[in-house]
């Protein structure tokens, strides 16, 4: 989303008149409309659950998302899209799902990438085979972010790619994955890069959202943003941004704009080669509360000299943000902290930290380690060792997505298509004969399904 210096000059009078749209033509008046308009998010209720997470070692405020828990399991059987057997048939469908994958490859999706609306749905990208999923748009007027969660809830995307190799003709629709007026959202273990508008990008009423151990990278400029947490927030928000890779974006590294009564966590991210801001602290909906812990901000060949680490942005404020701020880490030849930022640091936290923080040099070895989709691809093994190195720079244009479909081996067998394989069910105790992804045969708590692909992400990890 564009901030241009005509809407700076307005928010003071009106937050909304000059936000960005989603389609040409259209306001953003138009879009909290229709964003109120669903029944599916207005049915997920605005408090705090408790109980089982999402998946093993889910974390933040959205941990709670129940995804496609005891729903159906759809099998990704082709890398087509609009197709029988197509990663578009799951999204779209009604009612708890969890989609899994039979191929690995890129999901270009043909003409407009599809929307989920549709909540309690499961993303398990760590069920492909080989080098796992990439998804794409495909250029053009149709061009849209590839990943689009909107006026839903209880979502949760794990091991997937997103790569906008290709430009369309609306940049301001290009994020790379956009979560839109949903509650009970993770992303995990999710690698985005190459977006015209932000990478990753929270729009209207969120709440209790987590994004977690994912690498952004390579904003294309003009408009090179990595991470736009919130924008056009009506109601205070939950949202946990944790163990995260930002990197090659000039400037939202993050960006952090809240109403009063919101909890914001930013902890334990890697923030690398920003060219005019690292994270940007606004006050244009009343005062971001926000607590800043264990990152580390590391300048590159594209940063400037008078670039800022953590920055107060005071455009349009309507009251005073309020700061946490500890143990955060800077290298570079850049300004720490702006003008007039300890005028709104705090001594403990606005909220309780739900997400305990890994002292920062131990959370720098940690998020380098294993942030991203798993196994890595090219593009993040780059963003790695740029990071370690100090050396790569903000690029122009998109790069070529890596062909992961050599040597990718198909699906193993799943006799009874239950998304667990034949053998590992053999191996951990249920029944290959039957459909017991629901079941919990060794009583630990956790359904079959769900040991299965925690043991399937974890050897993706170890590579």
């Amino acid at each position: 989303m564009i901030w241009p210096t005509a809407c700076l000059a307005l928010l003071s009078a009106s937050l909304f008149a000059c936000s960005a749209s989603s389609a040409p033509g259209e306001t953003a008046l138009n879009k909290r409309e229709r964003s109120a308009e669903s029944p599916a998010h207005a049915a997920a209720s605005r408090v705090e659950r408790s109980g089982k997470p999402a998946f093993p070692g889910a974390t933040g405020y959205g941990a709670q998302a129940k995804g496609g828990r005891g729903g159906r399991i759809i099998k990704v059987t082709t890398l087509s899209d609009r197709e029988p057997g197509s990663l578009r048939e799951c999204l779209v469908a009604k009612g708890p799902r969890v989609c899994v994958f039979d191929v690995a490859g890129t999901v270009r999706f043909v003409g407009e990438p599809p929307v989920v609306r549709e909540p309690f749905l499961t993303i398990a990208g760590e069920t492909a085979p080989g080098m796992g999923i990439t998804l794409a748009h495909s250029g053009g007027p149709e061009a849209r972010s590839p990943l689009l969660i909107k006026n839903t809830h209880d979502v949760v995307v794990r091991h997937i790619r997103v790569r906008n190799d290709r430009e369309g003709e609306y940049r301001e629709a290009e994020d790379a994955i956009t979560i839109e007026a949903s509650e009970y959202v993770i992303v995990d273990h999710v690698s985005a890069s190459w977006a015209r508008d932000e990478i990753v990008n929270g729009y209207a009423d969120n709440d209790w959202i987590t994004i977690s151990n994912s690498i952004f990278a390579f904003g294309l400029p003009r408009h090179d943003k990595c991470a736009l947490l919130a924008s056009d927030p009506n109601d205070a928000q939950h949202m946990s941004f944790v163990m995260n890779i930002c990197a090659h974006s000039g400037d939202r590294n993050p960006d952090i704009n809240f109403p009063p009564g919101s909890c914001v966590e930013v902890t334990n991210n890697v923030f690398f080669n920003a060219q005019s801001e690292f994270a940007e602290i606004w006050e244009t909906y009343g005062g971001t509360p926000v607590s800043l812990v264990g990152n580390w901000f590391i300048g590159g060949p594209s940063t400037s000299d008078a670039a800022v680490g953590i920055l107060r942005q005071q455009v349009g404020s309507r009251g005073p943000a309020q700061l946490y701020e500890k143990d955060n880490r800077f290298d570079g030849a850049f300004r720490e902290r702006s003008a007039g930022l300890s005028q709104i640091i705090v001594d403990a936290p606005p909220c309780d930290l739900v997400t305990e923080p890994q002292p920062a040099m131990q959370a720098f070895a940690a998020v380098l380690a294993s942030s991203g989709a798993w196994p890595r691809d090219a593009i993040d093994a780059q963003v790695v060792a740029n990071i370690r190195e100090k050396n790569g720079r903000i690029v122009k244009t998109p790069g070529r997505i890596p062909d992961v479909r050599h040597g990718a081996a198909p699906g193993p067998q799943d006799s009874d298509r239950d998304g667990m394989p034949d053998d590992w069910e053999t191996r951990h105790g249920s029944d290959p004969r039957a459909a017991d992804s629901w079941l919990d045969f060794d009583g630990d708590g956790w359904a079959n399904l769900e040991n299965y692909l925690a043991d399937r992400a974890s050897v993706r990890r170890a590579g």
